[in-house]
């Protein structure tokens, strides 16, 4: 694929994707260029929102050192609807870098993590459905007893209540004005607090709302989950 095509409406959606890290706990290559079932991963997690016909553009936020030499693969899809920033030294930083370079046209603005290949389409649509109104994650319920552990002794202090209780994914979608505001009213110190967009945008005062995903969605994090992925992408 030499290029990102264009899409096929005019889009309003803007779509950000941490790529910023380096992968420590897995070694070797940077995790988002690693092969999953042949294709590596952050092109993975790009093709979704590229094949999206109301997305306008994608910025991915990479390490500082591949911005100016990516592999051969993703220096051949650069271009006006993909660009490359050099991302922070925290998730927030990275995003807050690749928002400003978003095109003024996009209105409504997805955050994705590039560690996770495998959103569905449909997961896209209902988040930016509910994206041009207010904030929107995708989450899956909580089905595993929790247990609050003391850091030092390791001994369970509490089991704690999953009612009600939500594992928060990605992409998280936002009123493109509304985030910035976010990012404004917070400030910039506090912004590396937060873990994830929603939080950040609570913080300033706005609703989110869930939109029920699937399992599927996973995060990767360790090499036990590369192995999980390579299932995955042969189902």
């Amino acid at each position: 694929m030499s290029q990102i095509s264009p899409p096929s409406s005019q889009g309003d959606v803007g779509v950000l994707l941490a790529a910023a890290g380096t992968g420590e706990r897995i070694g070797g290559e940077p995790k988002q260029f690693r092969l999953i079932g042949g294709v590596p991963m952050l092109l993975r997690a790009v093709r979704p929102f590229a094949q999206h016909p109301r997305v306008e553009q994608l910025v991915v936020a990479l390490p500082a050192a591949t911005v100016h030499s990516p592999p051969a693969w993703l220096e051949s899809i650069v271009g006006a609807r993909l660009q490359l920033v050099s991302g922070g030294a925290t998730r927030a930083e990275s995003v807050k870098v690749a928002l400003d370079a978003l095109d003024p046209a996009c209105e409504i603005v997805l955050v994705h993590d590039a560690a996770r290949p495998f959103v569905s389409p449909e997961t896209v649509d209902n988040v930016i459905q509910i994206a041009g109104e207010t904030g929107a994650v995708p989450a899956v319920p909580v089905t595993d007893t929790l247990k609050r552990v003391d850091r030092v002794t390791g001994e369970v202090t509490q089991t704690v209540d999953r009612e009600g209780l939500w594992r928060a994914q990605t992409p998280q979608g936002f009123p493109r004005a509304m985030l910035e505001r976010a990012y404004a009213t917070v400030g910039a110190d506090a912004c590396s607090g937060f873990t994830d967009e929603a939080a950040l945008f609570e913080a300033a005062g706005y609703r989110v709302r869930l939109v029920r995903d699937s399992v599927r969605n996973i995060k990767i994090t360790t090499a036990h989950d590369f192995e999980v992925a390579e299932v995955l992408a042969r189902s």
